[in-house]
């Protein structure tokens, strides 16, 4: 028998905002948001997605809706959806969640995305001391590849994926996420600090009712209220899953979620075209609205020759798989298992960072600084091929570049390195000999700015040069 056409569970209609959607979107964590819908065993289903901000990004030539953007809004997402076996009986709390990704894509006639650098005192980056103004680059998709009117002359292969697959947390887990982060917050911004440079965005992001979307509960209504201001917001990964930003998690993935709470309560979105490691603008990844199709089995099924996605609800998998590293039986994180669809290439040019910052001081094996340094080590490169700095640190938020951590014990340098696709470019960036002639090619336009941009300060390093506006 031919496979059904997959069952729309979260339709969207990319011109009415979210809280207009047919079927109720939340954008924060809580055990009590109520399930959209059940999804039984053996069934295949089709979740669509808005992109992250629902829709307040536009395909235009201005910067100004990254610069002005109210990130209480993060993340608009589709779910929850309950999760019961073949009998209807529900994924219970201890359960291990196996998810398989079985198609993915961009809605329908909305076949275009956006990367942005945030504005410093509106979100910021992980560059945020080098690249402090709002920026955008719109791309757009011809089958499996992007290209960006802004940052010409590259062209890739998109490896598409959610940012957020997650299940909900249990009252417990939610009053220790709100616990820990909220004791974070407290802590004085002077002695967390990257290269020397204090983070310019929230140490962590607490409840807020603020822009707060519960799917079917009522805004304004009591109940409304007491959850609003405890649910937790999406931005990071936690246990549950969440905003992972794992860019591998594609066609044939699978991910082993633990379940919290009766049903699971599974809920998705923040849908990427393509995306680096570190997604190091924050706003990094071609954001997109899209869609996931998937297949629920409590049943193993062996004859994986038979091509047929799996959905599994492991029943007292959490105890059997996940093991604490914590206080507390919560304590777990989710495990992934990558598809086998990816993009090819065969050359790379790869950079190196240590954990000696700007001003050429040393930390010890601290990888965020040695990621940071091969970032910057990587932008200074690719500046000289005719490119903004700006134009290479965007580029490296989303293009299939590989970052590792290379060396975390030989002290006192951590090592990460980045690895660049060569093929992406028009022009060979290999470096060789010049025969007096350097290696720039001017490149126009560039990034999007902003209407009212102003030139706000940047880190200097000790060569004197800085990131250019």
């Amino acid at each position: 028998m031919a496979p059904l056409t997959p069952r729309l569970v979260v339709p969207i209609d990319v011109k009415k905002q979210p809280w207009e959607q047919k079927v109720p979107l939340h954008n924060r964590w809580h055990p009590d948001i109520p399930p959209v819908a059940d999804v039984t065993e053996g069934e295949l289903f089709r979740v669509e997605m808005v992109d992250w901000t629902g829709g307040r990004v536009n395909d235009d030539n201005s910067a100004d809706d990254i610069k002005f953007l109210d990130l209480t809004i993060t993340h608009y997402l589709s779910g929850p959806l309950r999760i019961v076996d073949s009998e209807g009986i529900p994924a219970s709390p201890g359960d291990l969640l196996a998810v398989e990704i079985c198609n993915l894509g961009p809605l329908p006639g909305d076949e275009w995305g956006y990367t942005a650098i945030f504005e410093r005192e509106n979100g910021g980056g992980f560059l945020t001391d080098h690249f402090p103004s709002a920026r955008k680059a719109i791309w757009y998709f011809e089958g499996i590849y992007a290209s960006s009117p802004q940052i010409p002359g590259v062209r890739f292969p998109g490896l598409t994926h959610p940012g957020i697959v997650g299940t909900a947390p249990s009252v417990e887990l939610l009053n220790i996420w709100n616990e820990r982060e909220k004791r974070l917050a407290e802590t004085s911004q002077e002695t967390l600090k990257l290269c020397e440079v204090l983070h310019q965005r929230p140490l962590a992001n607490l409840p807020t009712p603020e822009n707060c979307l519960l799917g079917k509960i009522q805004e304004g209504t009591a109940e409304w209220h007491k959850m609003a201001n405890e649910a937790a917001r999406t931005i990071p990964g936690r246990e549950n899953g969440g905003n992972c930003d794992i860019k591998n998690l594609s066609r044939g993935s699978k991910v082993y979620l633990p379940v919290f709470v009766e049903g699971a309560n599974l809920s998705t979105g923040d849908m990427h075209f393509s995306q680096g490691d570190g997604e190091v603008s924050f706003c990094g990844a071609i954001e997109m609205s899209g869609f996931l199709e998937l297949k629920w089995s409590t049943h193993v099924i062996l004859d994986l020759l038979a091509g047929d996605a799996v959905c599994e609800i492991i029943r007292g998998g959490m105890k059997e798989y996940l093991t604490p590293v914590g206080p507390t039986p919560l304590h777990v994180n989710p495990i992934f298992e990558i598809g086998p669809v990816e993009p090819r290439f065969s050359e790379w040019l790869v950079f190196e960072g240590i954990s000696v910052d700007e001003s050429g001081k040393q930390h010890f094996l601290d990888a965020s600084v040695a990621y940071k340094r091969a970032v910057l080590n990587a932008i200074e490169y690719l500046s000289r091929f005719g490119y903004s700095k700006e134009q290479v640190y965007l580029l490296l938020s989303c293009c299939p570049c590989e970052g590792r951590i290379s060396g975390i014990v030989d002290s006192p340098n951590a090592m990460a390195t980045l690895a660049i696709p060569t093929a992406i470019f028009d022009q060979d960036i290999k470096p060789k000999r010049l025969n007096g002639q350097g290696p720039k090619l001017r490149r126009v336009p560039d990034l999007l700015r902003c209407s009212d941009d102003v030139h706000l300060p940047v880190t200097q390093d000790e060569s004197g040069t800085r990131a250019p506006y």
